[in-house]
């Protein structure tokens, strides 16, 4: 952990604040502060050997004009929350909006603990599109640009560095976006609906949505989205069927076990991606001067559950197209959101980033396709089912204390998982062209540093989950780049 020693502006210049969003590549758009002119932290050196994350932040909101209004707060503001929540003055309201705070604050200190290089943020919404960076640009200025705290609520623990991402994306979205063929695509009767009616669940345009942070510039010009990519045009895919029958109420009015759960033409439109499939190269500097780029595969799949057996179906399809893509022997033609088609070269160097909504051993989804990405013959297994498999010593007290789901108290490998669930969802699989030197999972045990950042029975109703910062872990490795 790198404490903070010294006094900090708050405040990060546009130049440190530069980035990108996907949908306008090459344009770079200059972050504008919300407070006033400061001076300017020296950043701190990108390592050769730099971490790569996913962490699902858990920034879910009721709109994302919502998650924009909590990212301009001011630290000024913020703790004007923070102290009218403790003393119990604030409104209905602003209490709310402190909590949200809280949780904002504890999600930053544990980027600035861990102080990953490059990492995918999921559940980050957006505007739908990708191209509304205000959310974004927010967080850097005024939470990972602000030195945090390991109690953020009394302000006593560890004062942590502030960290700045140079480069950013965001990336449109299928969460909350309509069909365009008014499909009644959940098969309630009412067709055009959200969420169900949306090509990936969402009660808004850009709910659920990632972006990435990178301190390494990220290769805009050859970054490759995959939002729009037809299911049915996935080598091996077929027609979901109704196969979750133990409970006949779940089951749609007109529609019996076994039936298709799309009519033919819906099948013929429908997209894999709940939300994108994302190819992202960075460009890494290496000792010699020269440079080295990884692909930064990215994806959230639905999860396997809440319903009859699509979401079960395609939870692994959308696994899947990372193992054909990767492989690039399949009949699949990948062909991108601008038209480009092809797979990953076979020289590629990558790291497969997402909260996958699957883990290898247990859970209620197909098994079969997280074992074949994380099995595969051009992934590092070592960092996958080996001895550098990402591990903490929070997840076996999480089981053991009961504070993750009872019913995967009996995973055998309790140090793997990666949420509350008890479940191992969040991967980050690199390829085996790259030499992996240490990983981990940010979940502090009671006897380890930053125990509050992730359980703190003062917040919420729970003190842990979403409540203080997220229901999944900051999962990292770390690359050796030659």
């Amino acid at each position: 952990m790198k404490i903070f020693k010294t006094s900090l502006a708050l405040a990060v210049s546009a130049t440190l604040l530069m980035g990108c969003n996907e949908e306008t590549v090459n344009n770079y758009l200059p972050a504008e502060p919300t407070n006033p002119p400061a001076p300017v932290p020296t950043p701190t050196p990108v390592d050769r050997e730099g971490r790569i994350a996913v962490f699902n932040l858990s920034f879910d909101r009721y709109t994302y004009e919502d998650l924009v209004a909590e990212m301009k707060l001011t630290k000024i503001q913020q703790d004007e929350l923070i102290a009218g929540w403790k003393n119990g003055s604030l409104s209905e309201e602003d209490n709310a909006t402190a909590l949200k705070v809280i949780q904002i604050r504890n999600v930053a200190a544990i980027i600035q603990t861990e102080r990953p290089a490059a990492l995918m943020m999921a559940e980050f919404n957006n505007d739908g599109t990708g191209t509304n960076n205000d959310a974004l640009i927010g967080f850097r200025l005024n939470y990972l640009a602000v030195p945090q705290n390991s109690n953020s609520i009394d302000n006593d623990g560890a004062k942590l560095e502030p960290i700045a991402f140079n480069y950013f994306a965001n990336y449109g979205t299928n969460t909350g976006l309509l069909n365009e063929f008014n499909f009644d695509l959940d098969n309630n009767g009412i067709p055009g609906q959200l969420p169900g009616d949306a090509w990936g669940f969402g009660n808004y345009h850009g709910q659920y949505a990632f972006a990435l942070m990178s301190q390494y510039e990220i290769d805009h010009a050859n970054t490759r989205t995959f939002q729009k990519f037809k299911w049915k045009d996935l080598d091996g895919s077929e027609m979901p069927t109704i196969t979750i029958c133990d409970d006949p109420s779940k089951i749609p009015d007109g529609m019996n076990c076994g039936d298709d759960w799309y009519t033919a033409a819906e099948w013929n439109e429908v997209r894999l991606s709940s939300k994108n499939h994302v190819d992202a190269p960075i460009i890494v500097p290496k000792a010699d001067g020269t440079t080295e780029t990884i692909h930064l595969l990215m994806s959230h799949p639905t999860p396997p559950i809440f319903d009859t057996g699509k979401n079960r179906v395609q939870n692994a399809d959308e696994i899947n197209f990372w193992v054909q893509y990767i492989t690039g022997t399949f009949s699949t033609v990948f062909t991108d959101d601008s038209g480009n088609t092809g797979s990953l070269a076979a020289d590629a160097k990558f790291v497969v980033l997402g909260d996958l909504n699957a883990d290898p051993v247990k859970g209620d989804g197909d098994l079969s396709a997280i074992n074949a990405l994380m099995d595969h013959d051009d992934v590092n297994r070592l960092a996958t089912f080996g001895p550098l498999a990402p591990a903490s010593n929070g997840g076996p007290e999480c089981l053991a204390l009961g504070e993750c789901r009872a019913s995967n108290w009996d995973t055998p490998y309790p140090n793997l998982v990666t949420s509350t669930s008890g479940l191992r969802l969040d991967h980050v699989i690199p390829s085996a062209k790259l030499t992996i030197s240490e990983t981990g999972v940010f979940w502090p045990a009671t006897f380890e540093n930053g125990r509050l950042l992730v359980n703190d029975e003062r917040v919420g109703n729970y003190g842990n989950g979403k409540d203080i910062s997220s229901d999944h872990r900051l999962v990292w490795i770390k690359a050796e780049i030659n």
